[in-house]
């Protein structure tokens, strides 16, 4: 199997460079990223529970998709892809903000990305990938906010730190669909 090649980026997502994947989270490398947070028709939030033996945040529950795009490749390219390969399903998606955060995770390796954001609808059933998805299950924001209160350990670096703005962004449009 080849070596995964990430993007490395500035603050501005300027590509500088490419590194190996494992290097990148070794030296805490600035690189480019997604997350895609899908919502059914009940407004419910899609969480997959990352396979136990991924090399980092094994068994802990996070968003509905994040990865990581290959050069060349275009975020929503790279979104399409990793979803279909992690959870089985197929759900267009529409950017909604990017942020950049750094989080030291286990074993020394360090997470530090420039995470464009991204929001989907379906209800399409997923038929995740074993070796990366152990579990997935759907979720309100409310309850998903009042689980990480009490379990945050349970929970990814990224979504603890993205989803006070998923859900602002989330209410905002609920709200001018309703209007």
């Amino acid at each position: 199997m080849m070596e995964e090649l990430l993007v490395l980026v500035d603050e501005n997502d300027n590509e500088l460079g490419v590194m190996d994947k494992l290097s990148i989270h070794r030296s805490g490398m600035l690189h480019r990223a997604f997350s895609l947070f899908i919502f059914n028709s009940r407004s419910e939030l899609l969480l997959q529970q990352r396979a136990a033996d991924k090399y980092h945040s094994g068994g802990l529950w996070s968003n509905s998709c994040c990865s990581h795009p290959r050069l060349g490749e275009s975020v929503p390219d790279a979104l399409s892809r990793r979803l279909k390969e992690e959870m089985g399903i197929e759900c267009p998606a529409h950017f909604k903000f990017s942020f950049i955060y750094k989080v030291e995770l286990e074993n020394g390796l360090t997470e530090h990305e420039l995470d464009h954001v991204y929001f989907g609808i379906t209800d399409e059933i997923p038929k995740p990938d074993s070796s990366e998805v152990q579990a997935w299950k759907y979720n309100s924001l409310t309850a998903l906010e009042e689980e990480i209160l009490h379990s945050p350990g349970k929970y990814s670096a990224w979504l603890k730190i993205c989803l006070p703005k998923v859900k602002s962004y989330f209410i905002s449009k609920t709200i001018e669909d309703n209007a």
